[in-house]
């Protein structure tokens, strides 16, 4: 099964330019150890060496913050898509 994750602008380059990436997962904990195997660098821009996401990334599983849902396990179905969402700050 295919999970769409849609990649923010500052991160495009460490997965050659995409803008999407097609991920298998039946959780975004699955998801992630996939986008590891696949694209390292990126993986490594959204978590930590412990697996936990990193403080300044959200991710959205279609219109819900991981957060308010079962957290990294949060299942994944079939047309689900996954937003990475970089925290902006600034004043």
């Amino acid at each position: 099964m295919s999970i769409t994750l849609f990649i923010p602008p500052p991160l495009r380059s460490e997965c050659a330019g995409a803008t999407e990436l097609n991920v298998p997962g039946a959780s975004v904990r699955d998801l992630l150890a996939e986008l590891e195997r696949r694209h390292p660098a990126l993986y490594r821009n959204v978590c930590h060496e412990t697996g936990s996401i990193r403080r300044h990334v959200n991710l959205f599983v279609n219109d819900d913050h991981i957060r308010d849902r079962q957290g990294l396990d949060t299942p994944l179905t079939a047309g689900d898509t996954v937003y990475i969402l970089p925290s902006v700050s600034g004043g």
